[in-house]
């Protein structure tokens, strides 16, 4: 079978930068996907992305799809013959739509009978005949928020779409794609080389495009801007500071990358570092220079989408259009300074945090009881109180205004600005962390108060308020909130009843809703399961559930029980135990014993049970004393001992006793035997 490189591309407007490298990789995906669903052969598939096209290239793909073998059956072979041995219209008819004579079909005998069967080999289709409508396919199924249409045309897509290419080897496949016919004429660099060329043969595109002044390929079009930034930094006599969101931005924004350093006045360098950031990194997308001490040089690299033959130019013109932007930040910088964040955090009276949970001042008075709670169990010292009112003042500064992901950074500076102490300005900044998967936590004890008080209240309240996430709907950032909160009390080691702290924050919103706790537990519960099994370390789900089955009070609870049942369960006894739990939770399942019920010795009538019940007495005591004191490893050891007298009482006693007191005593034993045997996890939830 012949196969040759197919490559397709769409020529669009500019696509949006941020979702370039998430459309270019979908697309292929899609397509190869569509592919193997077709049964074409091919090889690897490489994605092309630059701001002003989509590409695929699948190497090696078959000319046409795998041959198949096909079964069909027909009539029973009673029906197929009459009397005389000759086929019947019902035969004949079969024959003819297989396109064969009679004779030609085979015999499959069943134990429900026989069947005339018809079994050959379908080509497969050719590649051309199928590849247009995957390619449809493809485009129709890509992650796009919001479809555009363009013209009098009806097709829809995130930008309008001048071209399409498509190749299957040297030869022009003619499909119809987004209402535009396929062709083999391309683009190269709007302004080194706008005029349309003809591509010779799919394998031809990147190096043909390379020689358009087109780095196609994503990623080595990413390692140019990186390399071409440090190289012009390391010019300037520093380093440059290289975010990968901003890298992947940059590149998502030029085709022809061409680094240019810049620089600003230096009095900008008296604003806060992240200021400056900010504006160079996030308004502008240069890349900020530092010197060998780690401090800001006043110089940038931009990175232009032309290869200028006067750079100076280039250079003159983003020095001229950040200088407006620093001036900006440097009078909001004053300006801010000049009202202090006690005023400004009365002021939150006026800001609305969510209609029905009030302002954020209202927020910031239960973020400070909360807080204040939390700051007691874990000594977090006399600054908490302040933190927690002053945490949001900066949210209403002129800077903040300009540049929201400062929050908490600015009110960390006019804190300090004021003279406030430095628990407080610390804790002002730390309280929103972590901010995303990865972030740093707060390192203080007033921060770390500060930041779950927050994150506690934000959980409590939006769920009061019936906005629980759905799918992938999260306005509210509550799976991040509660990510953040079990990263604090995990990794910081905070020993608190989450549960009691939910209750006090439960308490405390101007909406109440009945079992608002408990169901705020159970989201923070779910994310804490999908912590344990992202870790990697063999932790089971199975595992997971027989912990969370006794509702830890804490994390770091939940955690100790976790891995006390890893060690449990390299113990021979241990598979015992845990059959034997499993089997009195069926039990009483089916048949629930009194909750309330005492066992009366009077009604044994067997040894088993007497011995039983003795031994759980004897073991009660020491099992869940280790428990309370959390050593669930010596708690969990101490079960070994009933793993013999519960299988004697299995094999030796009949449950569901006729008599029903005798039936309900035996039930209330084994209830007390799982309550017992589930102190430090339910093992009934354990595989075996």
């Amino acid at each position: 079978m012949s196969a040759h490189d197919l490559l397709f591309e769409l020529q669009t407007e500019e696509l949006p930068p941020r979702t370039l490298l998430t459309l270019s990789t979908a697309l292929a995906e899609n397509l190869v996907k569509g592919l193997d669903g077709a049964a074409v052969a091919h090889g690897p598939a490489r994605s092309f992305a630059t701001p002003r096209r989509l590409a695929v290239l699948v190497l090696a793909c078959a000319a046409s799809a795998r041959d198949r073998a096909v079964e069909r059956r027909g009539p029973p072979v009673s029906n197929a013959f009459d009397a005389s041995g000759a086929p019947t219209q019902a035969a004949l008819a079969f024959a003819r739509n297989c396109g064969v004579e009679v004779p030609q079909l085979e015999r499959l005998v069943t134990e429900k009978g026989a069947w005339l069967v018809f079994r050959g080999i379908e080509p497969g289709a050719a590649t051309s005949s199928v590849i247009g409508e995957l390619i449809n396919q493809s485009i129709a199924a890509l992650p796009i928020a919001r479809r555009m249409r363009w013209g009098a045309r009806t097709a829809e897509f995130v930008r309008p779409v001048h071209g399409v290419v498509l190749l299957h080897g040297e030869a022009v496949v003619p499909v119809q794609v987004l209402g535009l016919e396929s062709s083999r004429r391309t683009r190269g660099h709007r302004f080194h080389a706008p005029k349309p060329f003809a591509l010779r043969s799919a394998r031809s595109y990147e190096a043909r495009l390379a020689r358009a002044k087109v780095v196609a390929d994503f990623g080595t079009r990413r390692e140019a801007v990186r390399a071409g930034v440090a190289a012009a930094a390391a010019a300037s006599g520093g380093s440059a500071l290289i975010d990968g969101a901003l890298l992947d931005e940059v590149t998502a924004l030029v085709e022809w990358p061409v680094a240019i350093a810049g620089r600003f006045e230096p009095r900008f360098l008296a604003l806060p570092r992240e200021v400056v950031i900010a504006t160079i990194q996030d308004h502008q997308r240069y890349f900020p220079i530092e010197g060998a001490d780690g401090k800001l040089s006043g110089g940038f690299v931009t990175v232009s989408n032309i290869e200028s033959r006067d750079p100076d130019k280039i250079r003159a013109g983003n020095e001229r259009v950040v200088r407006p932007r620093l001036s900006d930040a440097a009078f909001f910088w004053d300006q801010d300074r000049k009202v202090p964040l006690e005023v400004r955090a009365r002021e939150l009276c006026s800001v609305t945090f969510q209609a029905k949970l009030g302002s954020y001042a209202q927020k910031a008075e239960r973020v400070k009881s909360l807080a204040l709670e939390i700051g007691g169990r874990i000594e977090a010292g006399p600054h908490v109180a302040p933190a927690a009112l002053l945490a949001k003042a900066d949210l209403l500064s002129a800077m903040v205004g300009e540049f929201p992901e400062l929050q908490g950074i600015m009110g960390r500076y006019y804190a300090e600005a004021e003279g406030y102490p430095q628990a407080v300005a610390v804790a002002i900044e730390e309280h929103y962390r972590p901010r995303f998967a990865g972030d740093a936590l707060p390192s203080t004890r007033t921060g770390q108060a500060v930041a779950l008080a927050d994150k506690i209240d934000t959980l409590v309240g939006i769920f009061a308020i019936g906005e629980r996430p759905t799918g992938a709907k999260d306005p509210f950032g509550l799976r991040r909130a509660a990510l953040g909160v079990l990263r604090i009390l995990l990794e910081c080691r905070i020993d608190v009843d989450l549960r009691a702290l939910l209750e006090s924050s439960a308490a405390a919103q101007p909406v109440h809703k009945d079992g608002l706790a408990p169901e705020v537990h159970d989201y923070i519960a779910e994310r804490l399961r999908g912590l344990f099994l992202e870790r990697g370390d063999g932790t089971t789900p199975e595992m997971v559930d027989a912990v969370l089955a006794t509702r830890p009070a804490s994390p770091l609870d939940a955690e100790a029980r976790l891995r006390a049942l890893e060690e449990f369960q390299r113990l021979p006894e241990a598979p015992v135990l845990t059959a034997l739990n499993k089997r009195i939770a069926n039990i009483l399942r089916k048949a629930p014993a009194d909750g309330e019920a005492v066992v009366e010795t009077a009604l044994f009538t067997e040894d088993a049970e007497r011995r039983l019940h003795e031994l759980l007495a004897a073991v009660r005591h020491g099992v869940t004393g280790a428990a309370a004191a959390r050593r669930y490893g010596e708690s969990l050891r101490g079960l070994i001992a009933l793993a013999a007298p519960v299988a004697e009482f299995f094999e030796r006693v009949m449950v569901m006793d006729e008599n029903p007191a005798r039936r309900a005593n035996r039930l209330a034993l084994l209830r007390d035997a799982q309550r017992l045997l589930g102190t430090a996890a339910d093992l009934s939830r354990l595989p075996g």
